[in-house]
């Protein structure tokens, strides 16, 4: 009867108490959080789905995948893993699972394995702050054979507010996470723009500014296929018809496309102005007038 009684006390003292628990998921989210919105801002997935994929899969770090192998996100080895592995019984006895040098690796690893996947190619094209869509999406692309999949991550995210962090950015020249929101500031032309930092993406600036993706395509004479870029002006208004001087010597590496960004000037408005025919480009030293005519 001792004996029995025993082994109950040990039982419950082994058993983690709810504050417990719950402290071991605020420091995992304090932890990874970071890491998170770093890939967010390489790769577009939402800081706040990684966040509550990577508590899920690895329950809150202590699986014994996360432990032994550092895989926080249940990832399998697949025919194209060429990396360690090792094996544990899932969906089927001794299944083969991806092994890491350490969890940054994994959450790494996560973000290519969504990006390149055919299966989740569809996943990118939603609204990069809807987590309920994206945990839906998860699901029907075949991440997990779990029904209630979506609304477990759903409720972790909202639990916890890990949408907030789908706000944010990773500035790589501070090495810090700062506020994602992007001052508007006022052109010499008199038109509203913003400048592009790292990370920035097409949805995730046109929710922002609240200014439709191919309204700011074509208010910046961009096509469809343009990369961001770091320093880039993107005006969220049409540009104008003139120039604010009469005219502009053109300089060594300058197009047109980067002359009328910088006048606030449509492109095809300095072609006309100009007698050019589109596509063709200026000569260092030559002088394109921005408000008459040649």
């Amino acid at each position: 009867m001792k004996r029995l009684t025993l082994i109950a006390v040990l039982a419950l003292i082994s058993i983690p108490s709810f504050g417990q628990l719950l402290q071991r998921r605020l420091d995992y989210i304090d932890e990874y959080k970071n890491i998170a919105i770093r890939e967010m801002n390489e790769y577009g997935i939402p800081a706040s789905i990684t966040l509550a994929q990577g508590i899920l899969e690895s329950a809150d770090g202590q699986s014994e995948l996360a432990r032994l192998a550092n895989n926080h996100f249940g990832i399998k080895c697949h025919s194209s893993w060429e990396g360690e592995r090792v094996y544990h019984d899932d969906d089927e006895d001794n299944e083969c699972f991806r092994k890491y040098d350490n969890a940054e690796a994994s959450y790494r690893d996560h973000s290519l394995f969504l990006r390149n996947g055919r299966r989740y190619s569809s996943l990118f094209d939603l609204d990069p702050f809807d987590y309920e869509a994206w945990a839906k999406g998860l699901k029907d692309a075949g991440y997990a054979t779990d029904r209630h999949y979506p609304d477990r991550l759903i409720k972790i995210i909202e639990d916890y507010s890990l949408h907030q962090y789908d706000n944010l950015r990773y500035d790589p020249d501070e090495d810090a996470i700062v506020s994602g929101e992007h001052e508007i500031r006022i052109h010499p032309s008199g038109l509203e723009y913003v400048v592009v930092r790292a990370g920035d993406n097409w949805n995730r600036l046109s929710i922002e500014v609240d200014v439709e993706i191919d309204r700011l395509v074509r208010y910046n004479d961009f096509t469809w296929d343009t990369q961001l870029e770091e320093g880039m002006t993107i005006f969220l208004e049409r540009k104008n018809r003139k120039g604010y001087t009469e005219s502009h010597r053109v300089g060594d590496g300058e197009t047109m496309h980067s002359i009328s960004q910088r006048y606030g000037m449509r492109l095809e408005q300095l072609y006309r102005r100009n007698h050019m025919m589109p596509g063709q480009e200026p000569v260092p030293g030559e002088v394109l007038v921005l408000r008459g005519y040649r």
